[in-house]
């Protein structure tokens, strides 16, 4: 960046409007190494008084350096995330987003943007996240990564290698966005009837639920697993059930369902689909979560 020769207020105006610019960038970045909306925010607001208090004169790349201290700042954050969701009762999900409603989501690649990747995602390191985000999702050469994460390009590629590795083994082949929504809404109505084996039809063998609702009734405190025992239970939720209108959303770029009763979100589901079936639900149920995501469909920018 050229010297700034304009008046302190000019100058300001001029990095508020390269800030804002980037801003959904540098959300998306913090977003997908987070999973918590929130935290993500918090810290794309850290990296706007970092570079408020920068002498911006000497910063050649205004891009480079915001994404270098939102991601430093992400891990950070991400580190002193992992103690805090100890204590979280039951499984953890990560905060799930309306992307339908964000026009800058076309403007990404969409991969890490998943809530099955973004949990995935949860097994790896903070700092093997951020390189996996930043290479995956925004196509940052290996160079770059590794000046952002403070190691050598061999190791970043190791790290981005290892990563895909271990996400690769635990993702299978999708089916197309319709057949993925078609199955999903029909697995939904199914419960809502009450239709065990429907249910457990549409299921692979070896499906798992994880549902979280931190404390929430009617949330199973740990996965379950096998078609037969998720079938039982996604239909002995009977405070969802009854009376409940039933949305297609869309949740993290995929489809969803959100249930909601007289006005108020009871919980919100999606989904992994194979061409066997579905083979994992995430049932968000967690209040605050569901209060996030109705947010994010008022307004959003990933």
């Amino acid at each position: 960046m050229h010297s700034e020769q304009a008046s302190p207020d000019g100058a300001l105006d001029e990095a508020a409007a390269a800030f804002a610019a980037l801003r959904p960038h540098l959300f998306g970045i913090a977003y997908r190494v987070l999973g918590s909306v929130v935290e993500a925010e918090d810290v794309v607001q850290e990296t706007w008084v970092r570079w408020q208090g920068t002498d911006r004169s000497v910063v050649l790349d205004p891009a480079g350096f915001l994404a270098r201290t939102t991601t430093r700042l992400a891990i950070n954050v991400a580190r002193s995330a992992r103690s805090r969701r100890e204590t979280y009762v039951g499984p953890w999900l990560p905060e799930p987003v309306d992307t339908s409603h964000d026009p800058a989501v076309g403007a990404e690649r969409a991969e890490a943007l998943e809530l099955a990747v973004l949990l995935l995602l949860e097994k790896l390191t903070p700092t093997e996240r951020a390189a996996y985000v930043l290479r995956e999702a925004f196509d940052y050469p290996y160079a770059q990564i590794a000046e952002i994460l403070r190691l050598t390009q061999a190791n970043t590629r190791q790290i981005v290698s290892r990563a895909r590795k271990r996400l690769a083994a635990r993702r299978r082949e999708r089916v197309g966005r319709a057949e993925h929504r078609r199955l999903l809404e029909a697995f939904v109505a199914a419960a809502q009837r009450g239709d065990v084996a429907a249910l457990e039809s549409m299921l692979t063998a070896d499906a798992v639920s994880h549902a979280d609702g931190d404390g929430a009734r009617g949330a199973a405190r740990t996965p379950v697993a096998g078609a037969e025992r998720v079938a039982a239970l996604c239909s002995a939720l009977p405070r969802f059930w009854p009376d409940a209108d039933a949305e297609a959303v869309e949740v993290n770029g995929a489809p969803g369902v959100l249930l909601s009763r007289e006005g108020t979100d009871l919980l919100l589901v999606t989904s992994s689909v194979s061409d066997e079936g579905i083979y994992e639900l995430l049932w968000v149920m967690n209040p605050a979560k569901l209060a996030a995501f109705a947010r994010s469909r008022r307004r959003f920018d990933l």
